[in-house]
Protein backbone atom coordinates (compact mmCIF):
# COMPACT_ATOMS: atom_id res chain seq x y z
CA UNK A 1 0.00 0.00 0.00
CA UNK A 2 1.03 3.12 -0.88
CA UNK A 3 -0.20 6.24 0.14
CA UNK A 4 0.61 10.67 0.07
CA UNK A 5 -1.10 13.73 0.76
CA UNK A 6 -0.38 17.28 1.70
CA UNK A 7 -2.27 19.09 4.28
CA UNK A 8 -2.12 23.39 5.33
CA UNK A 9 -2.23 23.95 8.94
CA UNK A 10 -3.09 27.18 10.46
CA UNK A 11 -0.15 26.84 12.65
CA UNK A 12 3.69 27.93 11.99
CA UNK A 13 6.21 25.15 11.74
CA UNK A 14 7.80 25.19 14.74
CA UNK A 15 4.22 24.38 16.63
CA UNK A 16 3.36 21.44 14.06
CA UNK A 17 7.11 20.25 14.69
CA UNK A 18 6.88 20.12 18.46
CA UNK A 19 3.39 18.67 18.05
CA UNK A 20 4.61 15.88 15.95
CA UNK A 21 7.46 15.08 18.54
CA UNK A 22 5.11 14.90 21.34
CA UNK A 23 3.70 11.40 22.45
CA UNK A 24 0.89 12.58 24.40
CA UNK A 25 -0.47 14.93 20.90
CA UNK A 26 0.05 11.87 18.81
CA UNK A 27 -1.73 9.58 21.18
CA UNK A 28 -4.24 12.02 21.38
CA UNK A 29 -4.53 12.05 17.78
CA UNK A 30 -4.10 8.65 16.41
CA UNK A 31 -7.71 6.94 16.19
CA UNK A 32 -7.90 3.88 18.11
CA UNK A 33 -4.45 4.76 19.99
CA UNK A 34 -4.34 3.68 23.50
CA UNK A 35 -0.44 3.62 23.93
CA UNK A 36 2.32 6.04 22.87
CA UNK A 37 5.49 5.84 24.92
CA UNK A 38 8.74 6.61 24.40
CA UNK A 39 11.22 3.52 24.95
CA UNK A 40 14.88 4.64 23.92
CA UNK A 41 15.80 7.19 21.90
CA UNK A 42 13.90 7.95 19.12
CA UNK A 43 12.06 4.95 19.55
CA UNK A 44 8.49 4.58 20.66
CA UNK A 45 6.20 2.09 21.99
CA UNK A 46 2.51 1.81 20.97
CA UNK A 47 -1.22 0.31 21.07
CA UNK A 48 -4.15 1.16 18.57
CA UNK A 49 -7.27 -0.50 17.75
CA UNK A 50 -7.92 -1.49 14.18
CA UNK A 51 -11.22 -1.96 12.26
CA UNK A 52 -11.16 -3.03 8.58
CA UNK A 53 -13.89 -4.12 7.49
CA UNK A 54 -15.22 -7.15 9.39
CA UNK A 55 -11.92 -7.50 11.01
CA UNK A 56 -11.03 -5.63 14.31
CA UNK A 57 -8.15 -6.35 15.59
CA UNK A 58 -5.67 -5.05 18.71
CA UNK A 59 -2.20 -4.37 17.11
CA UNK A 60 1.23 -3.33 19.21
CA UNK A 61 4.36 -2.36 17.99
CA UNK A 62 6.81 0.09 17.98
CA UNK A 63 7.56 3.07 15.61
CA UNK A 64 11.33 4.47 14.94
CA UNK A 65 11.84 7.98 13.61
CA UNK A 66 15.50 8.59 11.73
CA UNK A 67 16.69 10.99 9.40
CA UNK A 68 15.40 14.13 11.80
CA UNK A 69 16.05 17.75 10.50
CA UNK A 70 14.10 20.24 12.96
CA UNK A 71 11.93 21.29 12.49
CA UNK A 72 11.47 20.61 8.74
CA UNK A 73 10.68 16.67 8.68
CA UNK A 74 11.49 13.16 10.03
CA UNK A 75 11.30 9.58 8.70
CA UNK A 76 9.34 7.21 10.40
CA UNK A 77 9.62 2.96 10.26
CA UNK A 78 6.74 1.15 12.09
CA UNK A 79 5.97 -2.49 12.89
CA UNK A 80 2.92 -4.39 14.36
CA UNK A 81 1.90 -7.61 15.65
CA UNK A 82 -2.10 -7.97 15.61
CA UNK A 83 -2.54 -11.50 16.90
CA UNK A 84 -4.31 -13.63 14.02
CA UNK A 85 -5.60 -10.83 12.60
CA UNK A 86 -2.18 -10.02 11.14
CA UNK A 87 0.63 -7.52 11.23
CA UNK A 88 1.57 -4.86 9.35
CA UNK A 89 4.95 -2.85 8.56
CA UNK A 90 6.08 -0.04 6.47
CA UNK A 91 7.59 3.57 6.69
CA UNK A 92 6.39 7.01 6.17
CA UNK A 93 7.99 10.31 5.34
CA UNK A 94 7.01 13.60 6.87
CA UNK A 95 8.01 17.28 5.73
CA UNK A 96 6.92 20.37 6.94
CA UNK A 97 7.62 23.70 5.66
CA UNK A 98 6.75 27.42 6.43
CA UNK A 99 3.95 29.55 4.79
CA UNK A 100 4.91 33.29 4.65
CA UNK A 101 1.14 34.29 3.22
CA UNK A 102 -1.25 31.84 2.96
CA UNK A 103 -3.12 34.19 0.47
CA UNK A 104 -2.10 37.07 -2.24
CA UNK A 105 -2.41 40.25 -1.35
CA UNK A 106 -5.43 42.37 -2.51
CA UNK A 107 -4.68 44.57 -5.76
CA UNK A 108 -4.49 47.99 -4.85
CA UNK A 109 -7.28 49.05 -6.91
CA UNK A 110 -9.59 46.78 -5.30
CA UNK A 111 -13.27 48.30 -4.75
CA UNK A 112 -14.36 48.89 -0.86
CA UNK A 113 -17.38 49.22 -0.51
CA UNK A 114 -18.23 52.50 1.75
CA UNK A 115 -18.04 52.18 5.09
CA UNK A 116 -16.51 49.05 5.04
CA UNK A 117 -12.96 48.13 6.20
CA UNK A 118 -10.15 47.26 4.00
CA UNK A 119 -9.57 43.14 4.01
CA UNK A 120 -6.03 42.40 5.50
CA UNK A 121 -3.37 42.06 2.70
CA UNK A 122 -2.29 38.82 3.73
CA UNK A 123 -3.71 35.93 5.46
CA UNK A 124 -2.29 34.05 8.85
CA UNK A 125 0.65 32.39 8.23
CA UNK A 126 1.05 28.94 8.29
CA UNK A 127 2.57 25.82 7.42
CA UNK A 128 2.81 23.15 4.63
CA UNK A 129 2.64 19.07 5.60
CA UNK A 130 3.64 16.76 3.14
CA UNK A 131 3.59 12.66 3.73
CA UNK A 132 3.90 9.59 2.31
CA UNK A 133 3.35 5.67 3.16
CA UNK A 134 4.22 2.74 2.24
CA UNK A 135 3.11 -0.29 4.19
CA UNK A 136 2.74 -3.83 3.40
CA UNK A 137 0.04 -5.88 5.40
CA UNK A 138 -0.36 -9.50 6.02
CA UNK A 139 -2.88 -12.49 7.55
CA UNK A 140 -6.57 -11.30 7.84
CA UNK A 141 -5.99 -7.87 6.73
CA UNK A 142 -4.13 -9.02 3.59
CA UNK A 143 -6.96 -11.17 2.29
CA UNK A 144 -10.10 -8.04 2.54
CA UNK A 145 -8.74 -6.46 -0.96
CA UNK A 146 -6.09 -3.82 -1.83
CA UNK A 147 -9.18 -1.36 -2.23
CA UNK A 148 -10.99 -1.62 1.56
CA UNK A 149 -7.33 -1.35 2.81
CA UNK A 150 -6.35 1.82 0.93
CA UNK A 151 -9.91 3.10 2.27
CA UNK A 152 -9.17 2.48 5.08
CA UNK A 153 -5.78 4.24 5.35
CA UNK A 154 -7.18 6.99 4.27
CA UNK A 155 -9.77 7.51 6.32
CA UNK A 156 -7.50 6.92 9.24
CA UNK A 157 -5.09 9.74 7.74
CA UNK A 158 -7.90 12.28 7.23
CA UNK A 159 -9.22 11.11 10.47
CA UNK A 160 -6.14 12.16 12.24
CA UNK A 161 -5.46 15.27 10.58
CA UNK A 162 -9.27 16.52 11.75
CA UNK A 163 -8.20 15.83 15.17
CA UNK A 164 -4.74 17.46 15.13
CA UNK A 165 -6.10 20.66 13.89
CA UNK A 166 -8.86 20.70 17.04
CA UNK A 167 -6.36 19.97 18.78
CA UNK A 168 -3.86 22.55 17.63
CA UNK A 169 -6.91 25.28 17.77
CA UNK A 170 -7.61 24.16 21.09
CA UNK A 171 -3.53 24.68 22.50
CA UNK A 172 -3.04 28.00 20.48
CA UNK A 173 -5.99 29.56 19.47
CA UNK A 174 -8.00 30.43 15.88
CA UNK A 175 -4.96 31.87 13.66
CA UNK A 176 -4.64 35.89 14.25
CA UNK A 177 -6.02 37.97 11.71
CA UNK A 178 -3.42 39.75 9.77
CA UNK A 179 -3.89 43.50 11.49
CA UNK A 180 -2.86 45.61 8.14
CA UNK A 181 -5.09 48.35 9.37
CA UNK A 182 -3.33 49.33 12.58
CA UNK A 183 -0.35 49.32 10.16
CA UNK A 184 -1.52 52.95 8.73
CA UNK A 185 0.86 55.93 9.01
CA UNK A 186 -0.69 58.84 10.67
CA UNK A 187 -0.15 60.90 7.45
CA UNK A 188 -2.43 58.07 5.41
CA UNK A 189 -5.04 58.36 8.70
CA UNK A 190 -5.29 62.23 8.19
CA UNK A 191 -5.98 61.73 4.09
CA UNK A 192 -8.34 58.79 5.40
CA UNK A 193 -10.19 61.91 7.45
CA UNK A 194 -10.02 64.23 4.65
CA UNK A 195 -11.10 62.14 1.88
CA UNK A 196 -14.14 60.60 4.27
CA UNK A 197 -15.11 64.83 4.36
CA UNK A 198 -15.03 65.83 0.91
CA UNK A 199 -17.58 62.58 0.56
CA UNK A 200 -19.81 64.18 3.00
CA UNK A 201 -19.68 67.46 1.18
CA UNK A 202 -17.53 68.97 3.89
CA UNK A 203 -14.50 70.70 3.73
CA UNK A 204 -15.08 71.63 -0.42
CA UNK A 205 -15.81 74.84 -0.31
CA UNK A 206 -12.69 76.77 -0.36
CA UNK A 207 -10.31 77.39 -3.49
CA UNK A 208 -13.14 77.63 -6.76
CA UNK A 209 -16.49 78.14 -4.20
CA UNK A 210 -14.61 80.92 -2.36
CA UNK A 211 -13.91 82.91 -5.77
CA UNK A 212 -16.96 84.48 -6.44
CA UNK A 213 -16.81 85.77 -10.35
CA UNK A 214 -13.19 84.31 -11.16
CA UNK A 215 -12.21 85.93 -13.79
CA UNK A 216 -15.20 87.69 -15.31
CA UNK A 217 -15.99 88.40 -18.60
CA UNK A 218 -13.29 88.51 -20.96
CA UNK A 219 -13.03 91.46 -22.99
CA UNK A 220 -16.04 93.15 -24.74
CA UNK A 221 -15.68 94.72 -27.36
Amino acid sequence: MEMLGNRRLAITQQQAWEALNDPETLKKCIPGCDKFELTGENTYSVGLAVKIGPVSAKFSGKVMLSDIVAPDGYKLTFEGQGGVAGFAKGSSSVTLRPLADAAPAAPADAPVAEGAEPAPALAPAGCELDYTVQAQVGGKIAQLGQRLIDGAAKSTADDFFKRFEAEMQSRYGPPPAAATENAETPAEKTGAVAGFMKKIGLGKKSDKDAEPGAGGEAGGG
